[in-house]
């Protein structure tokens, strides 16, 4: 018996990849299976809306309830899927679902935090709308706050906890914030941002052990002796791909699952899409693991036009959103480490842009501080492999306009 569609995630990039179908004309049996207990919601809005209660669970639903019955898509929550073989999957309830085509869109699972201490010590994660839900509570005015991992999440649960009141600090093993994905400028900006906001930031810190302290505190060890007690811990060290169904399967991954401009994997009828992928990108070279909305909604649109025979999506660039108290980051491209860096605007006033160019002063990358002009310019020249010269990249009274139209 044919099975039409089925995907396996019920998250942004699987409720896209349903409602793509359907859009492109697909009209056989849909069925889009899910872990947890809500239909396809937004993840962005867990660090910051969410967690200030300034979000509904309507707010952050990709599409209401009836969405899915009216168009014919059939939604198992609650359900895993156990393995692939045969062209099924095996379902936690016992049940077979045969498929036509598959689409694997499992996302990203926490890093490991494997130190002494975290089976025991209890603490936080940020991956889901329970996760959140369970940080929003525990968020009170006066409480310490301990997040271990300054990345974008952390930063952003950080100015959330800010905004509630809360006393917080951020721990860091890099000798700055966002040492891996960001420019010296914005790191530094973003320092400076969080710590004339109270937030108190350990740089160089390496968390060797987490234990219990009176009451119920949370102790955080550091190696070089130091330890912090704390009301609450936050872990956000990164994510890995979520792609263990895929190995078992037998399915090619390397830093998840690889696929093709078209989301196809190494198995046949089988696509992948999201923050589970290594894909290729006409910008640059190698194969990258995005963990974004735009890649997973891309994707989506890649996978549901080669099911239907729709024209494929123009490949986008690469960008990526950060939204800390009234500071809104864009970034354009991926940051490359062969570039060299203009400032566009003044940092102190924050409103400010960092454009990062190769050896012909072509733009490979823009990080965005409440510049949204310079971003949208920025990933058309991207796209489009423009040159610039840095001198009008400098001014940020020049407009950049002119190039887009060459």
């Amino acid at each position: 018996m044919a099975g039409g569609v089925v995907i396996v995630g019920a998250g942004h990039g699987g409720g896209a990849a349903a409602g793509f179908l359907r859009q492109y004309s697909y009209e056989g049996d849909i069925t889009l299976i899910g872990a947890e207990p809500y239909l396809p919601y937004q993840r962005p809005p867990l660090s910051k809306a969410w967690l200030k209660g300034d979000a509904r669970l309507d707010d952050v639903y990709l599409r209401n309830e009836n969405f899915y019955p009216d168009q014919g898509i059939a939604t198992r929550l609650n359900t895993r899927a156990n393995a692939i073989s045969n062209g099924s999957v095996a379902l936690s309830d016992g049940e077979n679902l045969p498929f036509d085509h598959l689409i694997l869109a499992t996302g990203s699972k926490a890093r490991p935090f494997d130190i002494p201490g975290t089976q025991t010590v209890p603490h936080h994660l940020l991956r889901s709308l329970d996760d959140a839900e369970r940080l929003k509570g525990a968020l009170q005015p006066g409480h310490r706050i301990g997040l271990i991992g300054a990345g974008y999440v952390g930063l952003e649960v950080a100015a959330s906890a800010r905004h509630l009141g809360c006393e917080v600090t951020l721990f860091e093993r890099e000798p700055r914030i966002l040492a891996r994905v960001a420019s010296r400028a914005l790191s530094d900006f973003f320092t400076d941002m969080h710590l004339g906001r109270g937030v108190r930031l350990v740089t160089e810190a390496f968390v060797t052990e987490l234990s219990l302290g009176a009451g119920d505190e949370k102790i955080v060890h550091l190696a070089d002796g130091r330890t912090y007690a704390f009301d609450l811990l936050l872990v956000g060290i990164g994510a890995l791909p979520a792609d263990d169904l895929a190995q078992a399967a037998g399915i090619a991954c390397a830093n998840g699952i690889v696929v093709d401009t078209e989301a196809r994997t190494s198995a046949p009828d089988v696509f992948a899409i999201g923050d589970v992928t290594s894909r290729t990108l006409p910008f640059y070279d190698g194969r990258f693991r995005l963990e974004s909305v735009p890649n997973a909604l891309e994707q989506a649109k890649q996978a549901a036009a080669a099911i239907t025979g729709y024209k494929p999506p123009v490949v986008e660039t690469p960008w990526f959103w950060s939204d800390q108290y009234e500071f809104k980051l864009q970034i354009a491209g991926l940051l490359r480490p062969e570039t060299h860096a203009v400032v566009r605007g003044d940092p102190a006033t924050g409103s400010f842009s960092v454009f990062h160019l190769d050896g012909g002063s072509r733009v490979l990358t823009a990080e965005c501080v409440n510049r949204p002009a310079d971003f949208m310019s920025a990933k058309l020249l991207i796209a489009k492999g423009i040159t610039v010269d840095a001198t009008v990249i400098a001014d940020a009274e020049a407009s950049l306009k002119p190039y887009l139209a060459k």
